[in-house]
Protein backbone atom coordinates (compact mmCIF):
# COMPACT_ATOMS: atom_id res chain seq x y z
CA UNK A 1 0.00 0.00 0.00
CA UNK A 2 3.15 2.33 -0.24
CA UNK A 3 2.18 3.87 -3.43
CA UNK A 4 -0.35 5.27 -1.43
CA UNK A 5 1.69 7.98 0.10
CA UNK A 6 0.80 6.21 3.43
CA UNK A 7 -3.01 5.86 3.52
CA UNK A 8 -4.06 2.50 4.81
CA UNK A 9 -6.65 0.24 4.04
CA UNK A 10 -8.07 1.26 7.02
CA UNK A 11 -8.45 4.70 5.86
CA UNK A 12 -9.74 4.27 2.70
CA UNK A 13 -12.52 2.14 4.33
CA UNK A 14 -13.61 5.83 5.99
CA UNK A 15 -13.14 7.60 3.44
CA UNK A 16 -16.63 9.26 2.70
CA UNK A 17 -17.66 11.53 -0.80
CA UNK A 18 -20.28 13.90 0.20
CA UNK A 19 -22.02 15.18 -2.89
CA UNK A 20 -24.67 17.86 -2.24
CA UNK A 21 -28.34 16.87 -3.56
CA UNK A 22 -30.48 20.00 -3.76
CA UNK A 23 -33.44 17.46 -4.73
CA UNK A 24 -34.76 15.89 -1.76
CA UNK A 25 -38.03 13.83 -1.49
CA UNK A 26 -39.98 17.18 0.01
CA UNK A 27 -38.97 19.20 -2.83
CA UNK A 28 -40.24 16.94 -5.39
CA UNK A 29 -43.48 16.55 -3.30
CA UNK A 30 -44.18 20.25 -3.17
CA UNK A 31 -43.98 20.92 -6.67
CA UNK A 32 -45.98 17.71 -7.59
CA UNK A 33 -48.67 18.92 -4.95
CA UNK A 34 -48.36 22.37 -6.49
CA UNK A 35 -49.12 21.10 -9.96
CA UNK A 36 -51.89 19.19 -9.12
CA UNK A 37 -53.45 22.63 -7.14
CA UNK A 38 -52.93 23.93 -10.61
CA UNK A 39 -54.45 21.47 -12.84
CA UNK A 40 -57.15 21.39 -9.92
CA UNK A 41 -57.65 24.81 -9.86
CA UNK A 42 -57.74 25.10 -14.12
CA UNK A 43 -60.29 22.57 -14.14
CA UNK A 44 -62.61 24.11 -11.75
CA UNK A 45 -62.21 27.18 -13.54
CA UNK A 46 -63.32 25.68 -17.09
CA UNK A 47 -66.47 23.93 -15.36
CA UNK A 48 -68.09 26.29 -13.07
CA UNK A 49 -67.60 28.94 -16.66
CA UNK A 50 -69.36 25.99 -19.09
CA UNK A 51 -72.09 25.54 -15.95
CA UNK A 52 -72.66 29.61 -15.52
CA UNK A 53 -72.72 29.98 -19.80
CA UNK A 54 -75.88 27.42 -19.64
CA UNK A 55 -77.42 30.01 -16.98
CA UNK A 56 -80.36 32.54 -18.71
CA UNK A 57 -78.59 36.13 -18.58
CA UNK A 58 -82.03 37.02 -16.04
CA UNK A 59 -80.85 35.26 -13.40
CA UNK A 60 -77.47 37.79 -13.31
CA UNK A 61 -76.42 39.39 -10.17
CA UNK A 62 -80.09 37.70 -8.21
CA UNK A 63 -79.86 34.60 -5.94
CA UNK A 64 -81.75 32.15 -8.16
CA UNK A 65 -78.28 32.09 -10.32
CA UNK A 66 -76.46 30.20 -7.42
CA UNK A 67 -79.75 27.93 -6.76
CA UNK A 68 -79.73 27.67 -10.61
CA UNK A 69 -75.84 26.37 -10.76
CA UNK A 70 -76.41 24.04 -7.20
CA UNK A 71 -78.92 21.95 -9.74
CA UNK A 72 -75.95 21.17 -12.20
CA UNK A 73 -73.62 18.66 -11.84
CA UNK A 74 -70.82 20.17 -13.56
CA UNK A 75 -70.72 23.43 -11.49
CA UNK A 76 -70.68 20.52 -8.68
CA UNK A 77 -67.78 19.27 -9.96
CA UNK A 78 -66.12 22.55 -10.21
CA UNK A 79 -66.87 23.52 -6.69
CA UNK A 80 -65.48 19.57 -5.90
CA UNK A 81 -62.04 20.37 -7.75
CA UNK A 82 -61.69 23.29 -5.98
CA UNK A 83 -61.63 21.86 -2.44
CA UNK A 84 -59.63 19.39 -4.15
CA UNK A 85 -57.25 22.58 -4.91
CA UNK A 86 -57.44 23.61 -1.20
CA UNK A 87 -56.28 20.47 0.33
CA UNK A 88 -53.50 19.89 -2.46
CA UNK A 89 -52.51 23.43 -1.85
CA UNK A 90 -52.26 22.71 2.02
CA UNK A 91 -49.91 19.57 1.37
CA UNK A 92 -47.54 22.21 -1.08
CA UNK A 93 -47.42 24.28 1.27
CA UNK A 94 -46.93 21.80 4.20
CA UNK A 95 -43.78 19.78 2.41
CA UNK A 96 -42.03 23.18 0.74
CA UNK A 97 -41.48 26.51 0.61
CA UNK A 98 -43.95 29.55 -0.15
CA UNK A 99 -41.13 30.99 -2.62
CA UNK A 100 -40.95 27.34 -4.60
CA UNK A 101 -45.14 26.58 -4.24
CA UNK A 102 -47.08 30.21 -5.48
CA UNK A 103 -44.81 30.95 -8.58
CA UNK A 104 -46.16 27.44 -9.75
CA UNK A 105 -49.91 28.80 -9.74
CA UNK A 106 -48.44 31.15 -12.79
CA UNK A 107 -49.01 28.03 -15.14
CA UNK A 108 -52.75 28.45 -14.29
CA UNK A 109 -53.76 29.98 -16.76
CA UNK A 110 -52.33 28.70 -19.87
CA UNK A 111 -53.48 25.08 -18.71
CA UNK A 112 -57.17 27.22 -18.21
CA UNK A 113 -56.70 28.11 -21.75
CA UNK A 114 -55.65 24.49 -22.89
CA UNK A 115 -58.86 22.77 -20.98
CA UNK A 116 -61.23 25.36 -22.46
CA UNK A 117 -60.19 24.64 -26.27
CA UNK A 118 -60.38 20.64 -25.41
CA UNK A 119 -63.51 20.80 -23.41
CA UNK A 120 -65.10 23.26 -25.78
CA UNK A 121 -64.08 21.62 -28.72
CA UNK A 122 -61.84 24.60 -30.08
CA UNK A 123 -59.57 25.09 -32.26
CA UNK A 124 -55.71 24.72 -31.07
CA UNK A 125 -54.75 27.29 -33.20
CA UNK A 126 -56.89 29.33 -30.80
CA UNK A 127 -54.14 28.87 -28.14
CA UNK A 128 -51.44 31.27 -27.25
CA UNK A 129 -48.79 29.24 -27.91
CA UNK A 130 -46.12 31.71 -27.84
CA UNK A 131 -47.29 33.11 -24.77
CA UNK A 132 -48.18 29.56 -22.82
CA UNK A 133 -44.58 28.17 -23.99
CA UNK A 134 -42.65 31.91 -22.72
CA UNK A 135 -44.50 31.69 -19.27
CA UNK A 136 -43.69 27.66 -19.32
CA UNK A 137 -40.00 28.12 -19.82
CA UNK A 138 -39.95 31.23 -18.18
CA UNK A 139 -41.21 29.60 -15.05
CA UNK A 140 -39.11 26.56 -15.10
CA UNK A 141 -36.05 28.71 -14.99
CA UNK A 142 -36.47 31.50 -13.05
CA UNK A 143 -37.47 28.44 -10.51
CA UNK A 144 -33.99 26.61 -11.37
CA UNK A 145 -32.13 29.76 -11.10
CA UNK A 146 -33.68 30.98 -7.41
CA UNK A 147 -33.75 27.61 -5.90
CA UNK A 148 -36.23 28.38 -3.25
CA UNK A 149 -35.27 26.81 0.02
CA UNK A 150 -36.95 27.01 3.16
CA UNK A 151 -35.58 27.35 6.98
CA UNK A 152 -38.86 27.29 9.32
CA UNK A 153 -42.32 26.26 9.22
CA UNK A 154 -43.79 29.03 11.34
CA UNK A 155 -43.28 32.67 12.15
CA UNK A 156 -43.62 33.86 15.21
CA UNK A 157 -46.26 36.47 16.16
CA UNK A 158 -44.03 39.63 16.75
CA UNK A 159 -43.14 39.09 12.99
CA UNK A 160 -46.55 38.36 12.10
CA UNK A 161 -47.66 41.09 13.44
CA UNK A 162 -45.15 43.32 11.49
CA UNK A 163 -45.85 41.76 8.46
CA UNK A 164 -49.76 42.22 8.68
CA UNK A 165 -49.32 46.12 9.20
CA UNK A 166 -46.75 46.46 6.57
CA UNK A 167 -49.18 44.21 4.14
CA UNK A 168 -52.34 46.80 5.54
CA UNK A 169 -50.56 49.57 4.79
CA UNK A 170 -49.47 48.55 1.36
CA UNK A 171 -52.81 47.12 0.60
CA UNK A 172 -54.59 50.75 1.63
CA UNK A 173 -51.92 52.70 -0.15
CA UNK A 174 -52.94 50.63 -3.86
CA UNK A 175 -56.99 50.55 -3.50
CA UNK A 176 -56.61 54.23 -2.56
CA UNK A 177 -54.22 54.79 -5.44
CA UNK A 178 -57.49 52.98 -7.34
CA UNK A 179 -60.34 53.82 -6.76
CA UNK A 180 -60.16 57.66 -8.17
CA UNK A 181 -59.07 55.77 -11.39
CA UNK A 182 -60.86 53.87 -14.00
CA UNK A 183 -60.20 51.53 -16.77
CA UNK A 184 -56.87 49.67 -16.94
CA UNK A 185 -54.82 51.10 -14.53
CA UNK A 186 -57.67 50.51 -11.97
CA UNK A 187 -57.69 47.19 -13.09
CA UNK A 188 -54.20 46.90 -12.81
CA UNK A 189 -54.05 48.16 -9.52
CA UNK A 190 -56.47 46.34 -7.87
CA UNK A 191 -55.28 42.98 -9.50
CA UNK A 192 -52.00 44.05 -7.51
CA UNK A 193 -53.98 44.29 -4.10
CA UNK A 194 -55.77 41.40 -4.72
CA UNK A 195 -52.54 39.25 -5.75
CA UNK A 196 -51.27 40.44 -2.05
CA UNK A 197 -54.16 39.04 -0.86
CA UNK A 198 -53.87 35.90 -2.18
CA UNK A 199 -49.73 35.71 -1.41
CA UNK A 200 -51.23 36.56 2.35
CA UNK A 201 -53.60 33.96 2.40
CA UNK A 202 -50.58 31.19 1.07
CA UNK A 203 -48.65 32.88 4.06
CA UNK A 204 -51.15 31.85 6.22
CA UNK A 205 -52.34 29.03 5.12
CA UNK A 206 -48.21 27.48 5.67
CA UNK A 207 -48.63 29.06 9.23
CA UNK A 208 -51.83 26.87 9.77
CA UNK A 209 -50.42 23.64 8.49
CA UNK A 210 -47.67 24.07 11.04
CA UNK A 211 -49.86 24.14 13.98
CA UNK A 212 -51.51 21.18 12.20
CA UNK A 213 -48.27 19.44 11.92
CA UNK A 214 -47.60 20.53 15.67
CA UNK A 215 -50.65 20.11 17.60
CA UNK A 216 -53.10 18.27 15.51
CA UNK A 217 -56.80 19.80 14.61
CA UNK A 218 -57.62 20.88 17.49
CA UNK A 219 -53.74 22.78 17.69
CA UNK A 220 -54.90 24.12 13.97
CA UNK A 221 -58.40 25.45 15.43
CA UNK A 222 -57.35 26.60 19.11
CA UNK A 223 -54.62 29.11 16.60
CA UNK A 224 -55.36 32.56 14.75
CA UNK A 225 -53.37 31.52 11.62
CA UNK A 226 -56.15 29.06 9.67
CA UNK A 227 -59.46 32.02 10.53
CA UNK A 228 -56.94 34.48 9.17
CA UNK A 229 -56.37 32.44 6.13
CA UNK A 230 -60.24 32.53 5.29
CA UNK A 231 -60.59 36.23 5.99
CA UNK A 232 -57.77 37.24 3.68
CA UNK A 233 -59.29 34.56 0.83
CA UNK A 234 -62.66 36.16 1.39
CA UNK A 235 -60.81 39.32 0.92
CA UNK A 236 -58.42 38.62 -1.90
CA UNK A 237 -61.55 37.16 -3.65
CA UNK A 238 -63.63 40.36 -3.28
CA UNK A 239 -60.75 42.40 -4.59
CA UNK A 240 -60.33 40.15 -7.74
CA UNK A 241 -63.74 40.36 -9.02
CA UNK A 242 -63.69 44.52 -9.02
CA UNK A 243 -60.40 44.00 -10.73
CA UNK A 244 -61.94 41.91 -13.40
CA UNK A 245 -64.88 44.39 -13.30
CA UNK A 246 -62.83 47.43 -13.99
CA UNK A 247 -60.59 46.52 -17.31
CA UNK A 248 -59.41 43.66 -19.23
CA UNK A 249 -57.06 40.53 -18.29
CA UNK A 250 -54.35 42.51 -20.08
CA UNK A 251 -54.65 44.51 -17.26
CA UNK A 252 -55.23 42.75 -14.14
CA UNK A 253 -53.88 39.29 -14.86
CA UNK A 254 -50.16 39.98 -15.31
CA UNK A 255 -50.02 42.00 -12.13
CA UNK A 256 -52.24 39.37 -10.50
CA UNK A 257 -50.03 36.44 -11.45
CA UNK A 258 -46.16 37.51 -11.47
CA UNK A 259 -48.12 40.35 -8.56
CA UNK A 260 -49.07 36.82 -6.35
CA UNK A 261 -45.49 34.90 -7.00
CA UNK A 262 -43.00 38.06 -6.10
CA UNK A 263 -45.00 39.01 -2.97
CA UNK A 264 -45.72 35.29 -1.86
CA UNK A 265 -41.76 34.84 -2.53
CA UNK A 266 -41.09 38.00 -0.21
CA UNK A 267 -43.41 36.72 2.46
CA UNK A 268 -41.57 33.46 2.43
CA UNK A 269 -38.07 35.32 3.52
CA UNK A 270 -39.71 37.38 5.79
CA UNK A 271 -42.06 35.18 7.50
CA UNK A 272 -40.06 31.74 7.18
CA UNK A 273 -36.38 32.36 6.51
CA UNK A 274 -36.97 31.07 3.15
CA UNK A 275 -33.87 31.55 1.18
CA UNK A 276 -33.40 32.44 -2.78
CA UNK A 277 -29.75 32.74 -4.51
CA UNK A 278 -28.25 35.99 -5.04
CA UNK A 279 -25.24 37.30 -6.18
CA UNK A 280 -24.48 36.75 -10.24
CA UNK A 281 -27.68 34.51 -9.82
CA UNK A 282 -30.76 37.62 -9.78
CA UNK A 283 -29.75 38.35 -13.72
CA UNK A 284 -31.12 35.27 -14.90
CA UNK A 285 -34.10 35.29 -12.81
CA UNK A 286 -34.65 38.94 -14.07
CA UNK A 287 -34.53 37.58 -17.61
CA UNK A 288 -36.79 35.02 -16.67
CA UNK A 289 -39.24 37.35 -14.44
CA UNK A 290 -39.99 39.06 -17.94
CA UNK A 291 -39.99 36.12 -20.23
CA UNK A 292 -42.91 34.81 -17.50
CA UNK A 293 -44.60 38.76 -17.63
CA UNK A 294 -44.24 38.85 -21.84
CA UNK A 295 -45.87 34.97 -21.49
CA UNK A 296 -49.29 36.50 -19.06
CA UNK A 297 -49.24 39.77 -21.23
CA UNK A 298 -49.71 37.62 -24.76
CA UNK A 299 -52.04 34.85 -23.18
CA UNK A 300 -54.58 37.57 -21.66
CA UNK A 301 -54.73 39.47 -24.95
CA UNK A 302 -56.30 35.57 -26.45
CA UNK A 303 -59.25 35.72 -27.74
CA UNK A 304 -59.91 32.56 -26.06
CA UNK A 305 -58.95 34.31 -22.58
CA UNK A 306 -61.25 37.55 -23.66
CA UNK A 307 -63.87 35.03 -24.24
CA UNK A 308 -63.94 33.81 -20.67
CA UNK A 309 -63.66 36.78 -18.73
CA UNK A 310 -66.74 38.04 -20.69
CA UNK A 311 -68.51 35.37 -20.46
CA UNK A 312 -70.44 36.51 -16.83
CA UNK A 313 -69.59 33.89 -14.83
CA UNK A 314 -67.01 36.42 -12.85
CA UNK A 315 -64.64 33.57 -11.49
CA UNK A 316 -60.92 33.78 -11.36
CA UNK A 317 -59.64 32.51 -14.58
CA UNK A 318 -56.47 31.62 -13.50
CA UNK A 319 -57.18 29.92 -10.24
CA UNK A 320 -59.69 30.39 -7.12
CA UNK A 321 -59.76 31.89 -4.05
CA UNK A 322 -57.33 28.41 -2.77
CA UNK A 323 -54.37 30.28 -5.09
Amino acid sequence: MGGMGGVTAADVHHITVHVPVHVTVDTLLCVIFALLTSASNACAAVLQRKAAAQVPTDKAMHFSLIRNLFGRRIWLAGIALVIVAAVFQAAALATGPIALVQPIFIIELPVTLLLAVLVNRRSPRLLPWAGIAATTVGLGAGLACAAPSGASENATNTTWVIALIVTAGFELAVITAALPLRGEARAALLGLAAACGYALTAALMKNAMADLNAGGAAGMFSNWHIYATAAAGVGALFLLQNALQAGTLVASQPMLTVGDALISISFGVTLFDEALRTGWWLVPQILALMLIIFGCVQTAKSPLAQEAATSGDGDRLAGTVTS
